[in-house]
């Protein structure tokens, strides 16, 4: 913020109306046309918002800001103005019909550009707050708003440091009544519509579920939670659960919640935002544990609740630490067969679809592929590490791959094993779920190692494959260690620093990096690059050492270690729109 503070406010800060106005106008247009002179704006707080209509994640962020401004507008003088980033007058029209506020017409181009470029604007939805002399108060106004809506007003730093104080007080304080109850309810409310006071949850365990019902995660999740409150519930334990739903789509909200068992607070309700960041929420699902008292005692428990289900409550750190030393001795006596074998489920397919009996597989190093077609980084992995697994296999016959599918069909599960030289569980094989768990899978591609002895290497297996190829196997430390070693003893002749005359802005610098393009002979380089951290510019040694191409400079020898969606030009993600 201080580099633009300083900008619009340092030197000859400019007044509202000439940041507003431009020579042939001293006016700003509401959406029926209606002209508003910028002098009338005197003694308001004014918000600019930058935004357009081909972008989402504004079209998802205007109904708030709408309801902020309503709230703000007639009580305290707060006014905004749409700084427009659409190209076409049409869309420039609909999209405003939607806003209660002022626009820099979409006619003054000039404007609307010299505002882009004073402001920094690099992604939208963008809301910057300055006074009525132009002065810069919050550019953040996005997340602000997002954060604490209304009562961020009059987002100045000053009242940004009261809020962030009030929410430490309200931690320090915590109670139950403090976290569910609002000045407008005191109760939550059940799968049939029924109020439950508050006041009837105190002295009990509290799980407070946040949850999205479209998210992918979630839904898997909750079958599991359901399982484990149903079963304290028949175990007569004070224990209960409300859902603090973060759905925007109240029909979602209501098809989920009805199938539930627990409470929950009503749809929309305003407490939700503020409770995710109360919990300074960072992924979903997430279970937070308040114990009786209404304290916190586990910020997230859905991890747990994964792997230990109702074994894991009354998820105290005494319990944790239970649960941790079984972990221990559950890893330790770790087999192949322990963790592939389930009753009668004691084989995984060979690609002619004959079983292949775990028994048949104990004593090699085996590599669990955890994988799916529709998922576009494993498509792009599986052919490196098809190459990967050709070289390794050449080398050892004591080496075997199993793919371990999280595909949605039968006909895509076949299409992409096609693809593959090596074993597979069934699709659909029950025994994914409980593999998953293992080996704490939390995205996909994943691959884990699995040592002769049945015990886990290493779950960032596909780490080493992408940085070392087959050279990683079998990807224990004692190899990982030979193989620092002999890039150490690669580059101990090598220049520190060269000069080269496709880069001859800066030296280039003998750098560890992982995996990068060299831009002289657009192949993929590893480990070592000559390197320019302030222009990203990359060479292979092979490419930096001819002596055609460069001169050497520096110290001579190294020392050991080497010292979405677009639209004209921007590209959204789901949360910000930013220029390409």
């Amino acid at each position: 913020m201080a580099e633009i503070a300083k900008e619009v406010n340092g030197g000859d800060a400019q007044d509202l109306h000439s940041l507003l106005s431009s020579p042939a106008r001293d006016f700003l247009v509401r959406n029926d046309g209606e002209q508003v002179k910028i002098d009338s704006l005197t003694g308001k707080k004014i918000g600019l918002y930058f935004s357009a209509a081909w972008c989402g994640p504004c079209q998802r962020f205007t109904p708030q800001l709408v309801e902020v401004y309503n709230e703000l507008s007639a009580k305290s003088g707060f006014e905004i103005i749409f700084v427009s980033g659409d190209e076409e007058e049409e869309s420039f029209r609909d999209y405003f019909t939607k806003m209660p506020w002022l626009a820099v017409p979409f006619t003054d181009s000039e404007t609307r550009d010299r505002l882009d470029q004073l402001f920094k604007v690099r992604g939208i939805p963008n809301l910057v707050i300055v006074d009525d002399h132009g002065k810069l108060v919050n550019e953040n106004g996005v997340g602000v708003i997002r954060s604490y809506g209304a009562d961020a007003y009059p987002f100045t730093p000053e009242r940004m440091k009261e809020i962030k104080e009030e929410e430490d007080r309200t931690r320090r304080e915590q109670t139950l009544k403090s976290v569910l109850v609002t000045p407008s309810r005191d109760f939550v409310i059940s799968r049939d519509g029924s109020k439950v006071p508050v006041s009837e949850l105190e002295g009990k365990t509290i799980g407070l579920l946040f949850s999205v019902a479209s998210y992918t995660r979630c839904t898997e999740f909750t079958p599991k939670l359901v399982e484990v409150y149903e079963k304290l519930k028949e175990n007569k334990e004070d224990f209960e659960i409300v859902l603090i739903s973060l759905e925007d789509d109240e029909e979602s909200y209501k098809q989920d919640f009805e199938t539930k068992p627990w409470l929950a607070l009503p749809f929309n309700d305003k407490s939700s935002s503020k409770l995710a960041r109360h919990f300074m929420l960072s992924t979903l699902p997430t279970l937070v544990i308040l114990g009786p008292d209404g304290k916190i005692r586990h910020s997230n428990v859905a991890e747990a609740i994964d792997d230990y289900g109702v074994l894991a409550y009354p998820f105290t750190p005494e319990k944790f630490e239970e649960l941790k030393a079984i972990e221990k001795a559950k890893t330790e006596a770790q087999t192949l067969e322990s963790i592939l074998v389930s009753g009668d489920l004691n084989y995984v397919l060979g690609k002619d679809g004959a079983k292949v009996l775990v028994s048949d597989l104990v004593g090699k190093n085996i590599l669990l592929y955890f994988s799916a077609h529709w998922c576009p980084p494993c498509r792009a992995f599986t052919p490196k590490l098809v190459e990967v697994y050709k070289q390794i296999k050449e080398r050892d016959e004591a080496f075997e791959l199993i793919f371990i599918s999280s595909d949605r069909d039968q006909e895509s599960f076949d299409e992409y094993y096609s693809q593959m030289p090596w074993l597979a569980l069934p699709f659909g094989d029950p025994r994914k779920t409980s593999l998953a768990r293992t080996f704490k899978v939390g995205g996909i591609p994943m691959l884990a190692a699995v040592g002769p002895t049945g015990k886990t290497v290493t779950k960032e297996a596909r780490d080493l494959v992408g940085a070392h190829g087959a050279d990683a196997y079998p990807f224990t430390e004692e190899r990982l260690k030979e193989i620092e070693a002999k890039y150490n003893e690669m580059a101990k002749e090598w220049p520190v620093k060269v000069k080269h005359a496709l880069h001859e802005e800066h030296e280039l610098e003998l750098t560890r990096v992982r995996v990068y393009m060299c831009d002289k002979c657009d192949e993929e380089g590893q480990i070592w690059s000559y390197h320019c951290e302030e222009c990203d510019f990359d060479l292979h040694a092979k490419c930096a050492l001819k002596e055609e191409a460069n001169t050497t400079g520096g110290d001579g020898a190294a020392k050991e270690g080497g010292g979405g969606e677009s639209k004209d030009g921007w590209v959204c993600d789901g949360h910000v729109c930013t220029k390409a």
